[in-house]
């Protein structure tokens, strides 16, 4: 070692990390939407120290993982899941209730194109552009009573993942990791699935100021090849024991490195995701081999790659992944300001099968119960038109629906007024959403906190209220 002492700790760390090629990992660790979150733990072998080590709750959570099912750009309340009569009363005018400030110039209430019939034993009215999910109503529980700050797509996607309207904070999916750790140490603990990247892109998965192994690993889920879909995975050079000495020594000479230079986030994201990508060669492309699936899985979920991401999710989460976000497209897709009929009814249709067939299956393999459903956008729309047809951004009232992880089913909680426009009983803000998720979790959103530039910050800030109302 007397030699590498005197070409200095710094040069050779460099010259070993652009030789890293030799492991097939050099794809990793330049694709910065891999290198920083792919690093969990699992009570199977986690490594000594890893921050993604298992850590116990604050208290007997009622579930263990989360699949967010992200409608982003913003469905619309009033034809999905909260039906408004009234709407078709007054069809054409102009209440005075119908002037809240949105982003855009509207006219008259636009009532729904889109019929609502009672479902399961509970009744709860649900469109006719999901019918299969319709089928599944008793167990969700649909929170109708939602609002957020601001009718923009960027503030309003900050807030939904990361808790506030100003980039960058830590997301939800980060949160979690950092509170819980992971339970599958060869696998990344917050996967997002889009593909693509939607509007704001990789800030709404951002592990921020946390340690950089908290942050989300984004997923192209437009091809679903196991080979390809994450890319340099495998080494086509070296055997595994031979890349486990190369990385053993590589590793050694880093925590050295590092020992030197306390609370380097980057420096030990960098170690962390080194060891990840080695141990996602023995189980990340079965996880997302759709091949290894019955036909029968594969035709209730249908195809398609929303289809597709949404069977990934539950083979993810069954293998013991903390959180995986499922978007619906890249870009805006829920946007619909020019015809709600036929871009509702084609996404609505698109997504009902697949989201039907998720919460079943999670059903049939008793994962329901400890697996946390959200279903939802950044905002909804207004009950008002926007060119005739359409529907502006709503911030002020809308709707998301929860099941499985410990909610009660077939149940709405809260009420927007009788147009749909404005949340008016038992108001529950995107702060409200992420403290009873984090309860369901086990986690007490006042207590999970991380200090950085002298305060501790939190998820849900200064604000929160636990909906135990919808607990189970």
């Amino acid at each position: 070692m007397t030699h590498l002492t005197k070409i200095g700790r710094r040069q050779l760390l460099s010259k070993i990390g652009t030789g890293m090629g030799t492991l097939g990992l050099a794809g990793l660790l330049h694709d910065e939407r891999l290198l920083a979150g792919n690093a969990s733990s699992a009570t199977n072998g986690s490594p000594e120290g890893s921050a993604l080590a298992l850590k116990p709750p604050h208290f007997v959570p009622k579930a263990k993982r989360i699949i967010h099912l992200f409608m982003n750009g913003g469905p619309s309340q009033v034809d999905t899941f909260d039906p408004k009569p009234m709407l078709e009363k007054h069809h054409g005018e102009r209440p005075p209730g119908a002037d809240l400030k949105t982003e855009r110039g509207t006219g008259g209430l636009l009532k729904s194109p889109f019929k609502f019939r009672r479902c399961g034993e509970s009744g709860l009215p649900v469109s006719e552009i999901y019918p299969e999910v319709g089928k599944c109503v008793d167990d969700i529980c649909v929170i109708r009573s939602m609002h957020t700050d601001v009718p923009n797509h960027e503030p309003s996607l900050l807030m939904m993942n990361s808790g506030i309207t100003q980039p960058t904070r830590p997301s939800m999916g980060s949160w979690l990791c950092y509170g819980l750790g992971n339970e599958n140490q060869n696998l990344p603990g917050f996967v997002v699935l889009c593909p693509g990247k939607p509007v704001v892109g990789p800030q709404l998965w951002s592990n921020s100021f946390l340690p950089g192994v908290y942050q989300g690993c984004h997923i192209n889920n437009s091809n679903m090849d196991p080979t390809r879909v994450i890319p340099h995975i495998n080494n086509r050079h070296l055997d595994r024991d031979t890349q486990r000495q190369q990385l053993d020594l590589m590793s050694q000479l880093n925590r050295k490195h590092l020992q030197e230079r306390k609370n380097d986030n980057q420096l030990e994201s960098r170690i962390e995701s080194l060891e990840m990508a080695y141990r996602m060669q023995t189980e990340a492309q079965e996880a997302f081999d759709l091949d290894r699936e019955t036909k029968a899985t594969r035709d209730d979920y249908g195809p398609g790659q929303f289809s597709n991401a949404c069977l990934v999710a539950r083979r993810l989460v069954e293998r013991g992944v903390r959180m995986v976000q499922v978007f619906y497209g890249g870009g805006q897709p829920w946007d619909d300001h020019g015809n709600i009929e036929s871009g509702h009814r084609s996404k609505g249709l698109a997504s009902d099968k697949p989201i039907a067939a998720l919460l079943r299956d999670l059903k049939s393999r008793g994962l329901l119960e400890d697996t946390l459903i959200l279903w939802g956008g950044e905002f909804g729309r207004t009950p008002v038109s926007e060119g005739g047809s359409g529907r502006d951004h709503n911030n002020h009232g809308f709707s998301v629906w929860l099941a499985g992880g410990g909610v009660k089913g077939g149940m709405a909680y809260g009420a927007t007024d009788e147009f749909g426009f404005a949340a008016q009983e038992n108001k529950v803000h995107v702060h409200d959403l992420h403290a009873t998720i984090l309860h369901l979790m086990g986690l007490n959103h006042e207590n999970l906190t991380y200090r950085y530039s002298g305060r501790d910050f939190r998820l849900t800030d200064v604000h929160g209220r636990v909906v135990k109302e919808i607990i189970a």
